[in-house]
């Protein structure tokens, strides 16, 4: 005995075989956009370089008080979803800079037990205060420009730190013997800056070269 299809069945079945084609076929320009961008971004990452260097610190509490940093490069760069921490522990900021990408977003803790207030009277023709609160409050505050954020407290007058906000993540602080490195970084030419003490070196231009790692000392 033999079955034979209606030709309503066989016009369902054409239709399935057809749309599972248009499922394989969007599914396969997936995968190959996909091994394009994987392709791309291992290639990318094998040509990255390295800036490593020293400064030579003028006083022994100068460490962690100097950050090397590329001004400007090419690229898109998107803040991490985890925020940085700037403490206040002993009426200090801890730490005493903290370098960040543009877009930011930073949680201000008080680990003091007293009042607190953290606020700048000038950040890109800005101003921000996050008030007055007490211990184990956390406040945040995303920072949307770039430039040097000094940061005060309008109770404890002695009180000083720094948010430096940057255009791209190729940026370090120097180790205890003012060692540094910035790793992952493309080939090309760049401005190299150091800010030291709320004060910002001339640029230095570099070349990073493909297979080689660029050696600049600051004095």
């Amino acid at each position: 005995m033999y079955l034979t299809l209606g030709k309503g069945a066989l016009r369902m079945q054409r239709c399935g075989i057809v749309l599972w084609l248009q499922i394989f076929k969007l599914a396969l320009r997936f995968l190959c956009a996909f091994l394009f961008i994987i392709t791309f971004l291992l290639t990318a990452a094998s040509h990255a370089e390295t800036i490593r260097g020293a400064f030579k610190f003028k006083n022994a509490d100068d460490a962690g008080k100097v950050v090397v940093y590329i001004e400007k490069a090419d690229g898109i760069f998107v803040p991490s979803d985890r925020h940085p921490v700037m403490d206040q522990i002993e009426l200090t900021f801890i730490p005493y800079v903290l370098p960040v990408l543009i877009g930011t977003t930073v949680d201000f803790h008080n680990s003091d037990d007293v009042l607190n207030n953290i606020f700048t009277p000038s950040w890109a023709g800005h101003k921000f205060n996050l008030g007055t609160y007490p211990k184990s409050v956390v406040r945040s505050f995303t920072f949307d420009r770039l430039g040097v954020v000094a940061l005060l407290c309008n109770i404890h007058p002695d009180m000083e730190g720094y948010i430096l906000v940057l255009q791209n993540p190729y940026f370090t602080i120097p180790d205890k013997e003012g060692r540094y490195q910035i790793k992952d970084i493309p080939p090309g030419i760049y401005d190299l800056r150091m800010w030291y003490k709320a004060k910002i070196s001339p640029a230095q231009t570099i070349t990073v070269e493909k297979g080689k790692e660029t050696v600049v000392d600051f004095r």
